[in-house]
Parts: C-alpha cells; sequence; structure tokens
C-alpha cells in the first residue's frame, strides 16, 4: 500500500473522526479508503451505464 499526503477541510476531517467514534469505521485512513473505493465504484457504474446507451444508439 502506497503512503498519499492530502489535505482535507476541517469540517471534512471532523465527520470522518465521528465516523470512526461511533464505530462505522475502525479508523481515519480505512474511512477514507472506503470513500475512495465507493467514488470509483460510482465512476464505473456511470461509465458502463454511458456506455450501454451508446451501444443502444448505434443500434
Amino acid at each position: 500500500m502506497e503512503r498519499v499526503t492530502l489535505r482535507i477541510p476541517k469540517q471534512q476531517i471532523e465527520a470522518v473522526e465521528q465516523l470512526v467514534e461511533t464505530g462505522e469505521f475502525p479508523n481515519r485512513s480505512e474511512a477514507i479508503r472506503s470513500a475512495v473505493r465507493d467514488m470509483i465504484n460510482e465512476e464505473n457504474t456511470e461509465r458502463q451505464r454511458r456506455e450501454s446507451k451508446r451501444q443502444w444508439a448505434r443500434v
């Protein structure tokens, strides 16, 4: 795993900390990794939807 340094607004870090404190995630890193996975999955799903729509348009 690679280390990435990034800047996140204080409000967002506080929200992530709240998720950790309530037990939703074991730590901040896992919460942020989860958010990145969700973003990538959402983008892939959207891309597949657009490609599928284009294929129908060609028929």
